[in-house]
Formats: C-alpha cells, sequence, structure tokens
C-alpha cells in the first residue's frame, strides 16, 4: 500500500486574522458616532413670529420726521 496524503492540523490564524471584524466594527462605529455628532446637517431653524417692520413711507420733504407713538410709548 503507498501514504497517498498525512493529514496535518492547519496553523491557527494570526491575530489580525482572527479579529479585524472586531476592529472594523468598532472603527465603524466609531467613526459613525463622530460623523453624526460633529456634522450639522439642518440649518439653523427661522424665528416663529416675524419682527415687526416699518410700514409707513418714508417722509418726502427733508425736515420732516414722524414718530411712531405706536411703537415708541412716550
Amino acid at each position: 500500500m503507498a501514504v497517498i496524503g498525512v493529514l496535518t492540523e492547519p496553523t491557527p490564524p494570526t491575530w489580525w486574522r482572527a479579529n479585524r471584524h472586531k476592529v472594523y466594527g468598532v472603527g465603524g462605529l466609531l467613526i459613525g458616532y463622530l460623523i453624526g455628532t460633529h456634522l450639522h446637517g439642518s440649518p439653523d431653524p427661522q424665528p416663529q413670529h416675524p419682527r415687526p417692520s416699518h410700514t409707513t413711507p418714508a417722509p418726502t420733504k427733508p425736515g420732516t420726521h414722524r414718530t411712531h407713538t405706536a411703537l415708541h410709548p412716550a
């Protein structure tokens, strides 16, 4: 009878080959956390109530000045 082959145990995997999926997972979670907390995707919200604006026309003659008692009470 002839010997066809010899069975040997395979060499154990290196630390990197055994744990690389864990390293990539932790790295991906860390990068995702940093992106999520440091990027501001939405603009600042606009104020809810518009500010009062000047509704009366400007005086046509120089020297005439209108006072607004409704906006600036005495």
